[in-house]
């Protein structure tokens, strides 16, 4: 579900107060999207920095316009960046940044929102949702990569059921790849609702009992894939000592189990090293009145670590 700006953020005020913004920190917010939860954040941090990175080149550019008025109104200097949040380190090095004391610019606090925002999955163009048909692309970032389209027409048979069936954790995987290299023999596989219409045809009449659509699993993993989003989660995970300062919190919210158990696993790895506290044991998920409000929030979880000062 969106708002005016085409997104509503998740878990924003639990965000906001396990995070604990001061005046004078910079934050990192490694998926800026449209500018949701940094419009909440920014005016706590008086004197600060907001660095924002985001590899929707269109988000990024709508959050810069909304979020630079609320920058400007609270003395905050806000960076906005075109890139992965598993560049962070680059980026971060070099900015010249208003800092605490002691504090070589590095933020005391990091969000990473894993989700993706409401207009890109409501777009058709973008192919991340079979909802409506549109081309097979699923690429945040349109000026680079491989497209879905590529993968589900190259890939060997094997190679692709191994990658529907490890990320997406779909257990019909051999089946459903072999089915998508038969029709391609065919005819090229290029807009969403083929693949859709050929997933469902290859689960047959247990279609009709899937809790979900059946086609969901292969989006998934597909979507991950053509935006390395696990490797990139894994790579930010291990440069967190880098870009975390002391006293400061790193705050990542996921929306599936593949990502929620690299999140639990790598936090838990840093909590058993000197410095690093959890600070939520368990995950933290919307409340009933958020998911009424917001649907898409119904799977997010929170994990908060931070680092002692």
């Amino acid at each position: 579900m969106a708002d005016d700006h085409g997104h509503m953020p998740v878990l924003a005020e639990t965000c906001l107060e396990l995070c604990r913004p001061r005046p004078g920190q910079v934050m990192l917010d490694a998926t800026l999207g449209r500018g949701g939860h940094a419009s909440l954040f920014i005016p706590h941090l008086a004197g600060g920095a907001y660095v924002g990175l985001d590899l929707d080149a269109g988000n990024l550019a709508y959050a810069g316009e909304r979020l630079a008025p609320i920058a400007a109104a609270h003395g905050v200097t806000l960076v906005l960046r075109h890139a992965s949040f598993a560049q962070a380190p680059g980026v971060l090095e070099g900015l010249e940044l208003p800092t605490l004391p002691g504090v070589p610019g590095v933020p005391g606090v990091l969000l990473a929102d894993l989700g993706f925002a409401s207009n890109q999955v409501d777009d058709p163009g973008r192919g991340l949702s079979f909802a409506a048909d549109g081309p097979l692309d699923m690429r945040l970032d349109t000026s680079a990569g491989v497209t879905a389209a590529e993968l589900v027409n190259q890939l060997p048979e094997a190679d692709l059921a191994d990658l529907l069936f490890g990320l997406g954790e779909e257990k019909l995987s051999r089946r459903i790849a072999r089915k998508i290299v038969e029709t391609r023999q065919k005819q090229p596989i290029n807009t969403t609702a083929a693949l859709a219409d050929l997933v469902r045809q290859a689960y047959g009449p247990a279609a009709r009992r899937q809790r979900i659509d059946p086609a969901t699993r292969t989006f998934m993993a597909l979507r991950i894939a053509v935006n390395d989003e696990l490797g990139a989660l894994e790579r930010l995970i291990e440069t967190l000592p880098r870009i975390v300062a002391e006293g400061g919190r790193a705050a990542i919210i996921s929306f599936h189990s593949l990502e929620d158990r690299r999140v639990k696993q790598g936090f838990a790895a840093l909590a058993q090293t000197d410095g690093w506290r959890l600070v939520t044991r368990k995950p933290l998920t919307a409340s009933t009145s958020e998911t009424a409000r917001n649907p898409r929030s119904r799977s997010a979880k929170l994990r908060v670590i931070e680092r002692a000062g």
